[in-house]
């Protein structure tokens, strides 16, 4: 009985499991910044190539 609440006491202490959830947060923020980021120069890209598109003659018809 005494070893399991020394075990207790030493996980409660222990600051491994605290720092491993703080780098899960921080991976999981960085993860999110970057799909936003993604997501938004996607949007911007495909914009891009659509009025370049929209800029071409028309094709066919010259001959």
């Amino acid at each position: 009985m005494k070893s399991l609440i020394r075990s207790m006491k030493q996980f409660l202490t222990s600051e491994d499991g605290p720092t491993a959830v703080e780098y899960a947060v921080l991976v999981a923020l960085i993860i999110l910044v970057a799909i936003a980021g993604i997501t938004i120069l996607g949007q911007n890209v495909n914009q891009l190539f659509n009025d370049a598109a929209g800029s071409l003659p028309a094709a066919g018809g010259g001959g």
